[in-house]
């Protein structure tokens, strides 16, 4: 079941940035969105498979993936950042 979470917010985070986009008046809207969040996303996964060379992985919940998603590339970093001073 909370893999369906995942998915459900992962479709929700590319919606609402599919609707930012349309709202911003990008000419392209649908591929943008999908590549910042793709781009989050592989961040994601960047860090959770080099995280045995570093010590440093994040799990793979709906927080995780709604920021990564939302944010991109920033929000890994800052995920990793409070990783690394909280945890």
């Amino acid at each position: 079941m909370p893999d369906l979470k995942v998915l459900w917010v992962a479709a929700g985070v590319l919606a609402l940035l599919v609707v930012l986009q349309l709202c911003v008046g990008n000419k392209k809207p649908v591929r943008s969105a999908i590549g910042g969040v793709l781009l989050g996303w592989l961040a994601l996964l960047a860090v959770n498979v080099t995280g045995m060379f570093t010590g440093v992985t994040l799990p793979v919940s709906v927080l995780s993936v709604g920021v990564s998603g939302a944010a991109g590339i920033p929000g890994v970093t800052m995920l990793v950042l409070l990783d690394m001073i909280l945890g």
